[in-house]
Protein backbone atom coordinates (compact mmCIF):
# COMPACT_ATOMS: atom_id res chain seq x y z
CA UNK A 1 0.00 0.00 0.00
CA UNK A 2 1.78 3.10 -1.27
CA UNK A 3 0.15 6.53 -1.34
CA UNK A 4 1.08 9.70 -3.21
CA UNK A 5 -1.61 12.09 -2.01
CA UNK A 6 -2.08 11.46 1.75
CA UNK A 7 -0.70 13.68 4.52
CA UNK A 8 -1.00 14.12 8.28
CA UNK A 9 -2.85 17.41 8.75
CA UNK A 10 -3.34 17.10 12.52
CA UNK A 11 -2.04 15.01 15.40
CA UNK A 12 -2.73 14.96 19.14
CA UNK A 13 -2.47 12.79 22.24
CA UNK A 14 -3.89 12.92 25.75
CA UNK A 15 -2.13 11.42 28.77
CA UNK A 16 -4.51 9.95 31.36
CA UNK A 17 -4.19 11.95 34.59
CA UNK A 18 -3.66 9.34 37.33
CA UNK A 19 -0.48 7.32 37.88
CA UNK A 20 -0.57 3.76 39.20
CA UNK A 21 2.91 2.47 40.02
CA UNK A 22 4.07 -1.13 39.83
CA UNK A 23 5.14 -0.77 43.46
CA UNK A 24 1.52 -0.10 44.43
CA UNK A 25 0.34 -3.13 42.46
CA UNK A 26 3.03 -5.35 43.98
CA UNK A 27 1.98 -4.28 47.48
CA UNK A 28 -1.58 -5.43 46.75
CA UNK A 29 -0.34 -8.69 45.24
CA UNK A 30 2.25 -9.40 47.96
CA UNK A 31 0.15 -11.94 49.95
CA UNK A 32 -0.44 -13.97 46.78
CA UNK A 33 3.20 -13.69 45.71
CA UNK A 34 4.36 -14.83 49.13
CA UNK A 35 2.02 -17.81 49.08
CA UNK A 36 3.15 -18.81 45.58
CA UNK A 37 6.85 -18.22 46.32
CA UNK A 38 7.23 -15.45 43.72
CA UNK A 39 10.23 -13.29 44.64
CA UNK A 40 10.79 -11.43 41.36
CA UNK A 41 9.33 -8.02 40.51
CA UNK A 42 8.07 -9.15 37.11
CA UNK A 43 6.36 -5.88 36.24
CA UNK A 44 9.30 -3.60 37.08
CA UNK A 45 12.49 -5.64 36.80
CA UNK A 46 11.53 -7.87 33.87
CA UNK A 47 8.83 -6.04 31.88
CA UNK A 48 10.44 -2.68 32.65
CA UNK A 49 7.07 -1.11 33.43
CA UNK A 50 7.26 1.00 36.57
CA UNK A 51 4.00 2.93 36.16
CA UNK A 52 0.95 3.32 33.96
CA UNK A 53 -1.83 5.90 33.67
CA UNK A 54 -5.52 5.61 34.54
CA UNK A 55 -8.52 7.87 33.84
CA UNK A 56 -11.15 9.03 36.29
CA UNK A 57 -13.50 6.14 37.05
CA UNK A 58 -16.35 7.44 34.87
CA UNK A 59 -14.26 8.09 31.74
CA UNK A 60 -15.50 6.14 28.71
CA UNK A 61 -13.37 5.19 25.71
CA UNK A 62 -15.44 7.57 23.57
CA UNK A 63 -14.84 10.45 26.01
CA UNK A 64 -11.07 9.96 25.84
CA UNK A 65 -11.13 9.64 22.05
CA UNK A 66 -13.25 12.79 21.76
CA UNK A 67 -10.74 14.80 23.81
CA UNK A 68 -7.91 13.80 21.48
CA UNK A 69 -10.08 14.28 18.40
CA UNK A 70 -10.88 17.89 19.27
CA UNK A 71 -7.19 18.67 19.71
CA UNK A 72 -6.28 16.98 16.41
CA UNK A 73 -8.97 18.92 14.54
CA UNK A 74 -7.69 22.15 16.10
CA UNK A 75 -4.16 21.19 15.10
CA UNK A 76 -5.36 20.61 11.53
CA UNK A 77 -7.27 23.90 11.51
CA UNK A 78 -10.53 22.37 10.33
CA UNK A 79 -13.99 21.82 11.74
CA UNK A 80 -15.66 18.44 12.21
CA UNK A 81 -18.02 19.34 9.35
CA UNK A 82 -15.12 18.83 6.90
CA UNK A 83 -14.67 15.16 7.77
CA UNK A 84 -15.66 12.49 5.28
CA UNK A 85 -14.63 9.60 7.53
CA UNK A 86 -14.20 8.94 11.26
CA UNK A 87 -12.61 5.66 12.34
CA UNK A 88 -12.30 4.52 15.94
CA UNK A 89 -9.55 1.97 16.56
CA UNK A 90 -9.57 1.34 20.32
CA UNK A 91 -9.56 -2.01 22.05
CA UNK A 92 -11.64 -0.34 24.76
CA UNK A 93 -15.22 0.46 23.86
CA UNK A 94 -18.35 1.85 25.44
CA UNK A 95 -20.77 -0.81 24.19
CA UNK A 96 -20.98 -3.74 21.79
CA UNK A 97 -23.24 -1.46 19.80
CA UNK A 98 -23.43 1.22 18.63
CA UNK A 99 -19.90 1.72 17.37
CA UNK A 100 -17.67 3.90 19.52
CA UNK A 101 -16.94 5.84 16.33
CA UNK A 102 -20.59 6.87 16.07
CA UNK A 103 -20.50 8.20 19.65
CA UNK A 104 -17.33 10.21 18.98
CA UNK A 105 -18.84 11.45 15.73
CA UNK A 106 -21.95 12.59 17.59
CA UNK A 107 -19.85 14.29 20.26
CA UNK A 108 -17.96 16.22 17.59
CA UNK A 109 -21.03 17.13 15.54
CA UNK A 110 -19.80 15.77 12.22
CA UNK A 111 -21.98 16.23 9.15
CA UNK A 112 -24.32 13.58 7.77
CA UNK A 113 -21.86 12.93 4.93
CA UNK A 114 -19.25 11.60 7.41
CA UNK A 115 -18.98 7.81 7.44
CA UNK A 116 -18.10 6.38 10.87
CA UNK A 117 -17.17 2.90 12.03
CA UNK A 118 -14.84 0.96 14.33
CA UNK A 119 -11.81 -1.08 13.28
CA UNK A 120 -10.76 -3.75 15.78
CA UNK A 121 -7.41 -5.48 15.33
CA UNK A 122 -5.76 -5.48 18.76
CA UNK A 123 -2.67 -3.25 18.90
CA UNK A 124 -2.49 -2.71 15.12
CA UNK A 125 -5.88 -1.08 14.67
CA UNK A 126 -4.66 2.54 14.49
CA UNK A 127 -2.27 1.80 11.62
CA UNK A 128 -5.04 -0.23 9.96
CA UNK A 129 -7.33 2.78 10.34
CA UNK A 130 -4.73 5.00 8.70
CA UNK A 131 -4.53 2.60 5.75
CA UNK A 132 -8.30 2.42 5.25
CA UNK A 133 -8.59 6.21 5.39
CA UNK A 134 -5.59 6.66 3.09
CA UNK A 135 -7.18 4.50 0.40
CA UNK A 136 -10.28 6.70 0.38
CA UNK A 137 -8.19 9.87 0.36
CA UNK A 138 -5.94 8.60 -2.44
CA UNK A 139 -9.00 7.86 -4.60
CA UNK A 140 -10.41 11.32 -3.95
CA UNK A 141 -13.53 9.95 -2.26
CA UNK A 142 -13.02 12.26 0.74
CA UNK A 143 -10.87 15.27 1.65
CA UNK A 144 -10.31 14.65 5.37
CA UNK A 145 -10.40 11.62 7.67
CA UNK A 146 -10.08 11.36 11.44
CA UNK A 147 -8.63 8.29 13.16
CA UNK A 148 -9.17 8.17 16.93
CA UNK A 149 -8.29 5.88 19.83
CA UNK A 150 -9.22 6.05 23.50
CA UNK A 151 -7.95 3.30 25.80
CA UNK A 152 -9.33 2.82 29.32
CA UNK A 153 -7.64 0.16 31.44
CA UNK A 154 -9.34 0.94 34.77
CA UNK A 155 -11.74 -2.01 34.65
CA UNK A 156 -9.18 -4.62 33.68
CA UNK A 157 -6.95 -3.53 36.58
CA UNK A 158 -9.74 -3.68 39.11
CA UNK A 159 -10.93 -7.13 38.02
CA UNK A 160 -7.48 -8.64 37.40
CA UNK A 161 -6.14 -7.65 40.83
CA UNK A 162 -9.35 -8.95 42.38
CA UNK A 163 -8.80 -12.36 40.74
CA UNK A 164 -5.06 -12.44 41.47
CA UNK A 165 -5.59 -11.82 45.19
CA UNK A 166 -8.17 -14.59 45.54
CA UNK A 167 -7.07 -17.33 47.99
CA UNK A 168 -7.34 -20.08 45.38
CA UNK A 169 -5.37 -18.41 42.55
CA UNK A 170 -2.66 -20.69 41.16
CA UNK A 171 0.82 -19.88 39.87
CA UNK A 172 -0.42 -20.59 36.34
CA UNK A 173 -3.37 -18.22 36.78
CA UNK A 174 -1.01 -15.55 38.10
CA UNK A 175 1.40 -15.96 35.18
CA UNK A 176 -1.33 -15.99 32.54
CA UNK A 177 -2.98 -12.77 33.72
CA UNK A 178 0.09 -10.74 34.63
CA UNK A 179 0.32 -9.08 31.20
CA UNK A 180 -3.01 -7.38 31.85
CA UNK A 181 -1.24 -5.37 34.55
CA UNK A 182 1.14 -3.87 31.98
CA UNK A 183 -1.64 -2.09 30.09
CA UNK A 184 -2.12 1.66 30.25
CA UNK A 185 -4.69 4.34 29.46
CA UNK A 186 -4.43 7.20 26.99
CA UNK A 187 -5.86 8.66 23.81
CA UNK A 188 -4.66 9.75 20.39
CA UNK A 189 -6.12 11.18 17.21
CA UNK A 190 -4.86 11.95 13.71
CA UNK A 191 -6.36 13.94 10.85
CA UNK A 192 -5.35 12.65 7.42
CA UNK A 193 -5.95 14.83 4.38
CA UNK A 194 -5.35 14.93 0.67
CA UNK A 195 -1.83 16.30 0.23
CA UNK A 196 -2.99 19.00 -2.18
CA UNK A 197 -4.97 20.54 0.72
CA UNK A 198 -1.98 20.57 3.12
CA UNK A 199 1.10 20.60 0.85
CA UNK A 200 3.60 21.32 3.67
CA UNK A 201 2.31 18.64 6.05
CA UNK A 202 4.09 15.33 6.77
CA UNK A 203 3.23 12.72 4.14
CA UNK A 204 1.94 9.24 4.84
CA UNK A 205 3.85 7.08 2.40
CA UNK A 206 2.03 3.80 3.19
CA UNK A 207 3.02 0.44 4.59
CA UNK A 208 3.07 -3.33 4.49
CA UNK A 209 1.30 -5.96 6.58
CA UNK A 210 1.91 -9.65 7.19
CA UNK A 211 -0.03 -12.17 9.29
CA UNK A 212 0.51 -15.45 11.12
CA UNK A 213 -3.07 -16.12 12.16
CA UNK A 214 -2.35 -19.69 13.21
CA UNK A 215 -1.17 -18.05 16.46
CA UNK A 216 -4.54 -16.48 17.26
CA UNK A 217 -4.82 -17.94 20.78
CA UNK A 218 -1.66 -16.45 22.32
CA UNK A 219 -3.45 -13.42 23.79
CA UNK A 220 -7.16 -13.62 24.55
CA UNK A 221 -8.81 -10.61 26.08
CA UNK A 222 -12.09 -8.92 26.83
CA UNK A 223 -12.87 -5.72 28.71
CA UNK A 224 -12.07 -7.11 32.16
CA UNK A 225 -9.64 -9.97 31.55
CA UNK A 226 -6.64 -10.80 29.39
CA UNK A 227 -4.86 -14.16 29.29
CA UNK A 228 -1.48 -14.12 27.56
CA UNK A 229 1.28 -16.57 26.68
CA UNK A 230 3.95 -13.88 26.82
CA UNK A 231 6.85 -16.15 25.89
CA UNK A 232 5.32 -17.52 22.69
CA UNK A 233 3.82 -14.14 21.81
CA UNK A 234 7.30 -12.62 21.82
CA UNK A 235 8.92 -15.51 19.93
CA UNK A 236 6.33 -15.78 17.17
CA UNK A 237 5.77 -12.02 17.04
CA UNK A 238 9.45 -11.37 16.30
CA UNK A 239 9.43 -14.09 13.62
CA UNK A 240 6.49 -12.38 11.95
CA UNK A 241 8.13 -8.96 12.31
CA UNK A 242 11.21 -10.25 10.52
CA UNK A 243 9.03 -11.35 7.56
CA UNK A 244 7.28 -7.99 7.57
CA UNK A 245 10.58 -6.14 7.63
CA UNK A 246 11.70 -7.98 4.49
CA UNK A 247 8.50 -6.78 2.81
CA UNK A 248 9.10 -3.22 4.07
CA UNK A 249 12.61 -3.21 2.60
CA UNK A 250 11.22 -4.30 -0.76
CA UNK A 251 8.04 -2.21 -0.79
CA UNK A 252 9.17 0.93 1.01
CA UNK A 253 12.87 0.89 0.17
CA UNK A 254 13.89 0.66 3.80
CA UNK A 255 17.48 0.52 4.95
CA UNK A 256 17.83 0.64 8.74
CA UNK A 257 20.52 3.30 8.73
CA UNK A 258 18.38 5.62 6.54
CA UNK A 259 15.39 5.72 8.91
CA UNK A 260 15.55 8.68 11.30
CA UNK A 261 13.05 7.52 13.95
CA UNK A 262 11.51 4.14 14.74
CA UNK A 263 8.10 4.42 16.40
CA UNK A 264 7.61 0.94 17.86
CA UNK A 265 4.44 -0.27 19.54
CA UNK A 266 5.17 0.00 23.25
CA UNK A 267 4.80 -3.39 24.96
CA UNK A 268 7.68 -4.02 27.38
CA UNK A 269 11.45 -3.94 27.77
CA UNK A 270 12.01 -7.50 26.42
CA UNK A 271 9.81 -6.77 23.39
CA UNK A 272 11.63 -3.51 22.62
CA UNK A 273 15.06 -5.07 23.07
CA UNK A 274 14.12 -7.96 20.77
CA UNK A 275 12.90 -5.53 18.10
CA UNK A 276 16.06 -3.44 18.26
CA UNK A 277 18.34 -6.47 18.19
CA UNK A 278 16.47 -8.23 15.34
CA UNK A 279 16.82 -5.31 12.94
CA UNK A 280 20.05 -3.72 14.11
CA UNK A 281 18.32 -0.48 15.08
CA UNK A 282 20.24 2.27 16.85
CA UNK A 283 18.52 2.47 20.29
CA UNK A 284 18.88 6.26 20.16
CA UNK A 285 16.33 6.25 17.33
CA UNK A 286 13.68 4.52 19.46
CA UNK A 287 11.74 6.66 21.92
CA UNK A 288 10.22 4.51 24.66
CA UNK A 289 7.33 5.41 26.95
CA UNK A 290 6.26 1.98 28.26
CA UNK A 291 8.28 2.41 31.47
CA UNK A 292 5.98 5.17 32.75
CA UNK A 293 2.84 4.71 30.61
CA UNK A 294 2.62 0.94 30.07
CA UNK A 295 1.19 -0.70 26.96
CA UNK A 296 -1.52 1.66 25.66
CA UNK A 297 -2.55 -0.74 22.92
CA UNK A 298 -3.18 0.71 19.45
CA UNK A 299 -2.89 4.25 20.84
CA UNK A 300 0.79 3.79 21.65
CA UNK A 301 2.16 4.33 18.12
CA UNK A 302 0.36 7.66 17.50
CA UNK A 303 1.06 8.77 21.08
CA UNK A 304 4.81 8.26 20.61
CA UNK A 305 4.67 10.02 17.22
CA UNK A 306 2.84 12.95 18.82
CA UNK A 307 5.29 13.10 21.73
CA UNK A 308 8.26 13.11 19.32
CA UNK A 309 6.76 16.12 17.57
CA UNK A 310 5.96 17.81 20.87
CA UNK A 311 9.58 17.41 21.96
CA UNK A 312 10.90 18.85 18.69
CA UNK A 313 12.58 15.61 17.65
CA UNK A 314 11.09 15.53 14.13
CA UNK A 315 12.44 17.76 11.38
CA UNK A 316 11.39 18.32 7.80
CA UNK A 317 12.28 15.36 5.60
CA UNK A 318 12.80 12.85 8.43
CA UNK A 319 11.78 9.30 7.58
CA UNK A 320 9.76 7.81 10.43
CA UNK A 321 9.00 4.09 10.65
CA UNK A 322 5.78 3.01 12.37
CA UNK A 323 6.05 -0.60 13.54
CA UNK A 324 3.73 -2.84 15.50
CA UNK A 325 2.71 -6.41 16.25
CA UNK A 326 -0.83 -7.22 17.34
CA UNK A 327 -2.21 -10.38 18.88
CA UNK A 328 -3.77 -12.50 16.22
CA UNK A 329 -0.90 -12.46 15.03
CA UNK A 330 -0.60 -9.51 12.66
CA UNK A 331 2.25 -7.12 11.95
CA UNK A 332 2.33 -3.76 10.16
CA UNK A 333 5.20 -1.47 9.22
CA UNK A 334 4.57 1.92 7.66
CA UNK A 335 6.42 5.14 6.88
CA UNK A 336 5.77 8.81 7.43
CA UNK A 337 8.00 11.38 5.70
CA UNK A 338 8.03 14.41 7.99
Amino acid sequence: MLFKNVSIAGLAHIDAPHTLTSKEINERLQPTMDRLGIRTDVLGDIAGIHARRLWDADMQASDAATLAARQALEDAGIGADKLGLLVNTSVSRDYLEPSTASIVSGNLGTGDQCMSFDIANACLAFINGMDVAARMLERGDIDYALIVDGETSNLVYEKTIERMTAPDVTAEDFRNELAALTTGSGAAAMVLARTELVPEAPRYKGGVTRSANEWNKLCLGNLDRMVTDTRMLLIEGIKLAQKTFVAAKAGLGWAVEEIDQFVIHQVSQPHTNAFIKSFGIDPKKVMTIFGEYGNIGPASVPIVLSKLRQLGKLKKGDRVALMGIGSGLNCSMAEVVW
